[in-house]
């Protein structure tokens, strides 16, 4: 199993930048591949930026150009580096991981990009 911690949403003007977070119960290396999937209000769930355990990344083309995914293998964590937000960037944004067959989910943290 795997738990995630996620961190780092918040109210940002557009324009802004955040940075999301998320914290792994186990070493990401042994993860099949870990991401950023978010969901708007109405709107079903959509992927926003993966990368797997070699370390091959894949970002939505919403996003591209704006978001970067990265990782920090000693403290077992996935960012999402969010910049130039713009108001379509609301939602409630989830980390997940690909495990063993399984997918699990963080609470998620909730970013909202208005004036």
């Amino acid at each position: 199993q795997v738990q995630l911690a996620e961190s780092g949403g918040g109210l940002v003007q557009p324009g802004g930048s955040l940075r999301l977070s998320c914290a792994a119960s186990r070493s990401i290396f042994s993860i099949n591949a870990m991401g950023w999937y978010r969901q708007a209000p109405g709107k079903q769930r959509e992927m926003v930026a993966t990368i797997t355990a070699a370390g091959t990344t894949s970002i939505a083309d919403s996003v591209k150009g704006r978001f970067t995914i990265s990782r920090d293998s000693a403290k077992n964590t996935v960012y999402l580096q969010m910049n130039s937000l713009k108001p379509e960037d609301t939602a409630v944004y989830y980390c997940n991981a690909f495990f063993i067959g399984s997918n699990y989910w963080g609470q998620g943290t909730q970013v909202t990009v208005s004036s």
